[in-house]
């Protein structure tokens, strides 16, 4: 069983796979353990900060069932390594946080004759299915042929997400890996499971395969790992697009700081800018921002500043430029 990302998902999906008795997992993640992600990542401490997440789950997959395979690869799961990567096991469980990995962890199951039990969250709801066009379900690119414009889906460090949420759905992808691993129940197949924790309700959609899907329809045009950053517009940081935090005490004296957070972020850190305006409505206000000097943008990690400062460089500000790391990343080296 590969399970693609240690995080909200991934954590507590292993945590079950491995009491379930499941001999051998793979994991695949490249980030550190990190303090602000523990309310959702269940499968580590405080003791594991600042530790690969692949090492600081074999230890904890281990000690809960020392028969159990773990084999940890710190690396991204990107075009070059995908299919190599999951050439070897039965499963793929996807617990990535954002859409080249998603896109690319359903093509990589249509090649590889392999399910892939997809979950996702967003804020306060969920949703689960597995795709497997193999065994007559409809792969991802099926349900999203296209991903949506970059940066209209903030991912959880941004937008926040509900702890418990991400408890649930990767306790129910796990449950899914289970069924299909000894051939109990009625897998998720050709249906999705939505989860609204607000109202504690429920929902199941109906999924049908789409005959013209480019990668599992009658007629595929993509047959091999493509550039998905590329298919899903994140665009390569330009090497003077950002500026670094540690520069910001400078950059203040000659700069226009623009802040483009939402407004309940603000309580939650406070800078103090020369003008906020949320990033969504920047475009419509770009009269009311000076010509005279060079502009900063900033959010809290720094994508949605990235997204702005190359709109205002599109519109006549040239010098626009985004903080590097957003204001997590200065509050951190204060």
């Amino acid at each position: 069983m590969l399970v693609l990302g240690a995080g909200g998902l991934g954590s507590p999906a292993l945590l079950y796979l491995a009491a379930a008795g499941v001999g051998r997992l793979g994991v695949v993640d490249p980030d550190e353990v990190s303090l602000s992600n523990l309310q959702r990542q269940v499968l580590f401490d405080t003791t594991r900060i600042g530790q690969l997440k692949t090492e600081a789950a074999c230890d904890r997959l281990l000690a809960l069932y020392p028969e159990c395979t773990v084999e940890a690869r710190a690396e991204a799961f990107t075009s070059a390594n995908a299919l190599t990567l999951a050439a070897d096991y039965d499963l793929i469980l996807d617990g990535t946080d954002n859409f080249p990995s998603r896109y690319l962890a359903s093509d990589t199951g249509v090649w590889l004759g392999k399910p892939v039990i997809y979950g996702s969250i967003h804020r306060f709801e969920g949703q689960v299915s597995v795709f497997a066009p193999h065994l007559g379900a409809p792969c991802y690119r099926c349900m999203f042929p296209v991903p949506p414009p970059p940066g209209t889906v903030p991912d959880c460090s941004t937008a926040g997400v509900l702890g418990v949420l991400a408890g649930l759905i990767g306790t129910l992808q796990a449950g899914e890996a289970v069924k299909l691993i000894t051939g109990a129940g009625t897998p998720l197949l050709g249906r999705m499971l939505h989860a609204d924790m607000l109202g504690t309700r429920f929902r199941e959609f109906r999924l049908r395969r789409d005959p013209a899907c480019p990668v599992c329809g009658e007629n595929p045009s993509i047959t091999e790992p493509v550039d998905y950053a590329f298919f899903c517009g994140v665009a390569p940081v330009e090497p003077d697009l950002e500026m670094p935090a540690a520069r910001l005490a400078d950059i203040r004296r000659t700069h226009f700081i623009l802040d483009v957070r939402e407004p309940w972020e603000h309580a939650l850190l406070p800078f103090t800018a020369d003008r906020w305006i949320p990033w969504q409505e920047v475009g419509a206000q770009l009269e009311s921002l000076p010509m005279d000097r060079p502009i900063l943008t900033v959010c809290r990690i720094g994508l949605r500043s990235q997204e702005t400062a190359r709109l205002l460089r599109h519109r006549g500000h040239p010098s626009a430029a985004s903080l590097h790391g957003g204001l997590d990343a200065l509050h951190t080296e204060a």
